[in-house]
This record gives structure tokens, sequence and C-alpha cells, in this order.
């Protein structure tokens, strides 16, 4: 039986490795590529091999994910590694070898997925807390592809010979342990897709925005009323001086990113 699939199937590119650690300046041709994409209006294809399929399609189907579906920006299938599990229970998991806690997912099913799923020059990632930490720049990079394949773990992981065999990148979203990994591939899908030109409604806001070009967080924002409960609005931004505003703002963003994120200063100087 073949895998439902929830839909919202293009030419595949080589991909690039996610091997950046620390935020640097986006490559200008980056925007470049995309716009051309974004007129040839190629969509980018996501497979994603999960347990709980509807665990990512729900809410894909909503907001700023579910525009993107229906502009025909995005090939969403959403595969459910059940349907590829063993014998008449669909057996999909097992106990370690050496003992130990838990259940791994087995092999079988999921080299039976990819075998249909995968592609030449698609990118493939393994969701896992075992992963190297996912960031702006790795969704900048990600959101360039044609084909996104996502495999989300469960239980104690994967059996290791997934990784070896199929796996270009074990991702992970956090120093912290999730029920399953489809409620991480959703984040990072959240953050790849409205990077694709035409998703969100102006193209600079995914450069001006936290840990863009220049790896600071974003300053404040305040909107109207000018004063609420005693609390006013900075008199500068309401002068509509552009060059004295942009000053305000790189300044508040310096002093938030001190207070929040040091690390980024720091390694914005390494």
């Amino acid at each position: 039986m073949r895998a439902p699939a929830f839909c919202f199937s293009t030419p595949v590119k080589p991909a690039r490795a996610l091997r950046h650690r620390h935020p640097r300046p986006l490559n200008p041709l980056w925007k470049l590529a995309c716009l051309v994409r974004h007129r040839s209006i190629p969509p980018m294809q996501v497979d994603v091999l999960t347990l709980f399929p509807e665990l990512v399609a729900v809410p894909m189907r909503t907001s700023m994910m579910g525009r993107a579906r229906d502009k025909g920006l995005i090939d969403l299938r959403v595969h459910d590694l059940r349907e590829f599990g063993l014998g008449r229970h669909q057996q999909v998991d097992d106990t370690p070898y050496g003992g130990g806690q838990g259940m791994v997912l087995m092999p079988e099913p999921i080299f039976a997925a990819m075998d249909r799923i995968h592609q030449p020059g698609c990118r493939v990632l393994l969701m896992t807390p075992q992963g190297r930490r996912f960031d702006q720049p790795a969704a900048h990079r990600l959101a360039a592809l044609s084909h996104l394949v996502i495999i989300c773990g469960h239980y104690e992981g994967v059996d290791h010979r997934v990784v070896e065999r199929w796996v270009d990148d074990e991702i992970s979203i956090g120093d912290f342990v999730l029920t399953n990994g489809a409620i991480a591939a959703v984040v990072v899908l959240d953050a790849v897709i409205r990077l694709i030109p035409g998703v969100l409604g102006d193209e600079n806001s995914a450069l001006e925005e936290s840990f863009g070009p220049g790896g600071l967080l974003e300053a404040p924002h305040y909107t109207k009323p000018a004063e609420f409960r005693g609390m006013k609005v900075p008199d500068i931004l309401l002068s509509g001086h552009h060059e004295r505003i942009a000053r305000w703002r790189r300044e508040r963003a310096i002093e938030r990113t001190r207070q929040n994120r040091p690390d980024l200063l720091r390694e914005a100087h390494e």
C-alpha cells in the first residue's frame, strides 16, 4: 500500500552541506538565486517520513505554511512510516542490541520508504537530539534546495545503518529531548519555508530579523497607541528621522543581544 501523501516535482539540484556553525553574512548570490527560482515557479519538494503524519500535516496546512502550499511554492508529502512496517502488525521498532531501555526504529521500514522517496540530489535530514544544532544560516541554505527529505526519529532513535546509508545531516533544534522528531521537523520546515521567495509578504523581512546577516537579535518593536497605561513609545520612533531611527535600532539590537544572547556577540568577533 502506498504511503499517504499530503501535497500542497521539481528538478533536483546538487545539495550543499550544512557545515557553518556561527552566524555569518549571507552569500549575496543567495537572494538572486532564489528570486530566479521564484520567477520560474519550481516548488520545493519536501518529503517527511514519520510515525505521526498528522503532527506534520496539520501545522503545514495553516498560516504562512498553508499559503505557501496554496501558492504552489512547496510540494509537501508526508509519509506514514507505519505503512512500511513489517508483518500484519506493521512493526517498525524493536529492542536494542546490547540491552538498554526503550525501542529503536528498525532499518527495514525506513529503507523501504527511502527506496521510494529518495531521488538523486535530494538532501536527507534526520531529526535527532544527537544532531548538529539548527540555526538561521542553515535555514537559508536549506531554503535554496529543490528537494528536502526529513526522517523523524522516535523512541531511542533509529538503527544507525539508516544514518550510514541515507542521512546527509543529523539535525537538532536544541539541547533537549522531544517525544518525537515530527515536532522538530515542523520547526525546521517553518524556519526554512518562510525564506522561500514569495512566502513572506516582504522579501526583505528575512534579512532584517533576528539572526540575520549582522548576527544580532532584533531591536524592540512598538505599535499604536503611542502611550499605553503610562508607558510611552520612545520619542525617536515618532520623529520620522530614518537615519536616527536606524541608529537607535542598531544600538538597541546590540543591547538586547548582549543581555539575552551574549554568545552571539562573542562569536561575531571570533
